[in-house]
């Protein structure tokens, strides 16, 4: 997978990171409803935001948050083969974030088919909308123990290649930051790794473009160009941003 090249320290990332921290120490927030956390402040969900993408211009982050893009890709196109019918044969990513999800008995054309492909590169927005919204609500655990259930299930599914050491790694990740950071940590990790899947699935359809496989499979099934399915991506996904973030921001 194509990676650009970026500069090698991202010192506004930090500080934003560290400004977020102390601030979750200092600020005095109303009682949440039991079972549930209050959501940060707007400012401190921008600044998060902020950060997100600060990690994603760095050149030895980004290939960890493709990784966990290239997850969510698969995981999106086995979860809407599976609501289509389809039985999953497996699922695949390489080192190079590179994936494929192969299905049982699955037709080569027809709208089932249609909808499944397009669904991968919508896959990490749609997810990060899920948590987004499961945060507005209070409920910022929630998103990691599903985000856990989730990569359970891909697991799964997942055959010989790289995921099978990358997706545990992550399910083990999530399990030290339920298990191991106080409230306000766990908090800024949820929102920022919510910003990831909105970020990343923006970074990566403009990345791949026209030129993604899925792109082509369609364009040969269905006979609209490649270029069409990159531009429903691109706008779906900046779409995703901008409801996500409002939700994280602004909330309702």
């Amino acid at each position: 997978m194509e990676l650009t090249s970026y500069s090698e320290t991202d010192p506004i990332g930090i500080a934003v990171l560290l400004r977020i921290l102390h601030a979750r120490g200092m600020h005095a927030t109303q009682a949440p409803l039991p079972g549930t956390q209050p959501p940060l402040p707007g400012s401190e969900a921008a600044l998060t935001g902020l950060a997100a993408l600060g990690v994603m211009t760095l050149p030895f982050a980004w290939p960890l948050v493709d990784q966990f893009n290239a997850m969510a890709h698969e995981g999106a196109h086995a979860v809407v083969g599976s609501i289509m019918g389809f039985g999953i044969q497996g699922v695949t990513v390489d080192g190079d974030s590179n994936g494929e999800t192969a299905y049982v008995h699955a037709p080569d054309t027809g709208l089932r088919r249609t909808l499944t492909r397009f669904a991968g590169y919508l896959g990490p927005s749609g997810f990060g909308l899920c948590a987004a919204k499961l945060i507005e609500t209070g409920h910022v655990v929630a998103v990691l123990w599903t985000a856990i259930l989730l990569l359970v299930l891909l697991l799964l599914m997942i055959r010989k290649s790289f995921a099978i050491i990358s997706v545990p790694a992550a399910i083990a990740l999530l399990a030290v930051v339920i298990r191991h950071t106080h409230d306000g940590l766990e908090e800024v990790i949820v929102y920022g790794m919510t910003w990831l899947l909105l970020l990343s699935g923006v970074r990566v359809a403009v990345a791949h473009g026209a030129g993604a496989g899925d792109a082509g499979n369609l364009s040969r099934t269905t006979h609209i160009p490649r270029q069409i399915w990159a531009l429903l991506w691109l706008a779906g996904t900046l779409l995703a941003v901008v409801i996500g973030g409002k939700w994280l921001v602004l909330r309702s």
